[in-house]
């Protein structure tokens, strides 16, 4: 990104990042593929030194707070970003139930050939619009955006009964979720 663009300048600080499939395409309406972005994460965090502070995937884009030890957030981000890129996409190629197969793939492709560092497709937005958590306030504020997106969304009615979320752990104050925390 540019010069004073949005960019992980304190490598030691804990980010809100949030990141979107191209074209907001609803990709995680199907647990297979959620299920791919989940095993990334813990992947990342037992191999590449993620820590994970909160999380929450929705239907088009995952919010996350995080940071690292012994590996550049930018990095981990990168290579999460290209490795669930190509798991997803292969999943939904050989998905035969899948009704948006050919729409999803067609417009995948459409926005990879727009961009000149890929080879097929653009599954990811390239932003991620890092925030740095610089105060207790900000924290607070930002892990109750995160939490509260589900019931935003009309999915469910408390943050802690959405499964893709960190949200269960933060309310009950223990290791209850999908992924393993580091709590803020």
């Amino acid at each position: 990104m540019s010069i004073g663009g949005y960019k992980i300048r304190n490598k030691e600080a804990v980010h809100f990042i949030t990141f979107a499939v191209v074209e907001w395409v609803d990709v995680f309406t199907r647990k297979e593929y959620r299920d791919i972005v989940v095993d990334s994460l813990r992947y990342c965090q037992q191999e590449r030194g993620l820590l994970l502070h909160a999380w929450c995937l929705m239907s088009n884009h995952i919010h996350l707070v995080l940071s690292a030890t012994g590996n550049d957030i930018s990095d981990i981000l990168r290579d999460f970003k290209k490795f669930t890129s190509k798991q997803v996409i292969k999943a939904i190629e050989s998905n035969q139930q899948e009704s948006r197969r050919s729409w999803m793939l067609h417009l995948f492709k459409q926005q990879g050939e727009k961009n000149s560092r890929n080879v097929n497709y653009q599954f990811w937005r390239q932003d991620n619009h890092p925030k740095e958590l610089f105060s207790s306030g900000f924290t607070v504020q930002k892990l109750n955006y995160i939490h509260n997106n589900p019931v935003e969304a009309g999915i469910v009615d408390k943050a802690e009964e959405y499964l893709y979320s960190s949200a269960r752990d933060y309310y009950q104050g223990k290791k209850c979720g999908l992924l393993d925390l580091v709590f803020l």
